[in-house]
């Protein structure tokens, strides 16, 4: 049995950074799925910790929050930067990882089509602090903080590719993100997976098909 375990909602969401993590790194994990119906129904819900999914297992390790999940595994694999330096700025960039989708969780989950084309003029300014950091990072060739990649590099290139379909577009004026997108989505392992029918198959946003 593989050691790790997702439960989560039939969707891309707050899990394909740590199922992108895990696939380049060569793991495997099992998927427990779980419906709207199932959910509504409450005793699962009710054992969550924090009344919410994603709920990862590693083994006996049983935790909640999908940002401590990354942290989790950005230990587990040495994807926490080479320092304690690269590692504080690796926190720094999920926490602005994190602040954009919470943006995008709001424009998904409430009033999606009258807020868009606000969101769409604010999106700029919410992905220049990533294209500056690339440029001060070798040039923007490399990953977003150092010479490796990190947890931070799958959660960023999640919401970055998730943006690619909510806003066609919105990184054709951001040269450096467009091309590390491209880069890390061709690394042979994390290629295989963005191809998969796993992958392919879920929506993007669990409340709209797209």
């Amino acid at each position: 049995m593989p050691p790790y375990t997702i439960v989560y909602f039939p969707t891309r969401g707050r899990c394909e950074a740590m199922r992108m993590l895990l696939a380049d790194q060569g793991q495997s994990w099992k998927e427990e799925v779980v419906t709207k119906e199932s959910w509504l129904q409450g005793p699962l819900k009710a054992s969550c910790l924090y009344g919410q999914l994603p709920k990862f297992q590693d083994g006996d390790l049983i935790l909640y929050q999908s940002n401590a999940i990354l942290r989790h595994l950005g230990r587990s694999f040495g994807l926490y930067g080479k320092d304690q330096q690269e590692a504080a700025l690796v926190d720094m960039v999920n926490d602005g990882v994190e602040d954009l989708r919470r943006h995008c969780g709001h424009l998904i989950h409430h009033r999606h089509e009258e807020d868009k084309a606000q969101y769409v003029q604010e999106l700029p300014g919410h992905l220049k602090p990533f294209e500056t950091l690339l440029s001060q990072n070798q040039g923007g060739q490399a990953f977003i903080v150092g010479d490796q990649i990190s947890f931070a590099d799958y959660n960023l290139l999640d919401l970055l590719r998730s943006h690619q379909v909510l806003v066609p577009g919105c990184l054709d004026s951001f040269p450096l993100l467009s091309a590390y997108v491209a880069r890390l989505s061709a690394r042979p392992k994390l290629q295989a997976f963005l191809a998969s029918p796993e992958h392919v198959n879920r929506p993007v946003f669990a409340s709209r098909k797209i």
